[in-house]
């Protein structure tokens, strides 16, 4: 739409595909969570469109960490590249495309974020310090080989795949760490961070995912997870 609104022609093009496939979904809003909430399955869409060349590892997830399920929906992140925006043009086709189960980026479903915030800081005693985490996550061309330049589906192992066109194209894993943070403390004065952690309940656990695609689109380029 403009060079500061670029990722939205990205969130469009999703927007167009879910009503294509003749499925209602709620209209996206800036703090609205996932992005679009379909109407009569639960089911949500996340979308996060990625320049290409350009940062492709990670993605700023502002105030919500991602997770498989929200508010009795099961949510999918759809993640998109299009070349790097230059002057005088205005169209940017989808590179690759992966759409991928929540759990795939982040198996905890409990977790519920909030912004905090308190006054007193400064001198007068006055000033308002505002606790608004901001989450930096892996993306699955970071996580998994075999993506570029292809459509890919990615689900947890066992989910129902009722399509005979979607063809197995690798099985992945996900290892849960023995350790997880649980709380972090920052000093005003040292501008120093300590995390503070416990021991996962759940460490060691493998969560297992397989990849798709569409019969006849890539289906000798497999998918597996990187070092």
């Amino acid at each position: 739409m403009s060079a500061t609104d670029k990722e939205y022609h990205f969130q469009n093009w999703v927007g167009e595909r879910i009503s294509g496939c003749g499925l209602d979904a709620d209209e996206p809003g800036r703090n609205t969570y996932p992005d679009f909430r379909l109407v009569r399955f639960p089911e949500g869409y996340e979308v996060k469109g990625l320049e290409f060349p350009g940062r492709e590892s990670d993605y700023d997830s502002n105030s919500q960490v991602p997770t498989g399920t929200h508010n009795g929906r099961e949510v999918f992140y759809v993640f998109g590249r299009y070349p790097k925006a230059e002057a005088g043009v205005s169209e940017y086709p989808v590179v690759d495309l992966v759409i991928c189960h929540g759990s795939f980026l982040n198996a905890e479903t409990e977790y519920v974020h909030k912004n905090k915030s308190f006054r007193g800081f400064g001198s007068y005693g006055d000033v308002l310090v505002r606790d608004r985490k901001m989450y930096v996550v892996p993306t699955p061309f970071a996580l998994a080989s075999g993506t570029a330049g292809l459509a890919t589906l990615i689900l947890p192992e066992g989910y129902r795949v009722e399509s005979s066109e979607l063809v197995c194209v690798g099985n992945l894993e996900r290892t849960e760490v023995d350790r997880v943070i649980v709380s972090y403390e920052f000093n005003l004065r040292t501008n120093q961070m300590v995390t503070h952690t416990e021991v996962n309940q759940n460490a060691g656990r493998v969560h297992k995912f397989k990849a798709y695609r569409l019969r006849g689109t890539g289906e000798d380029k497999p998918v597996q997870m990187k070092e």
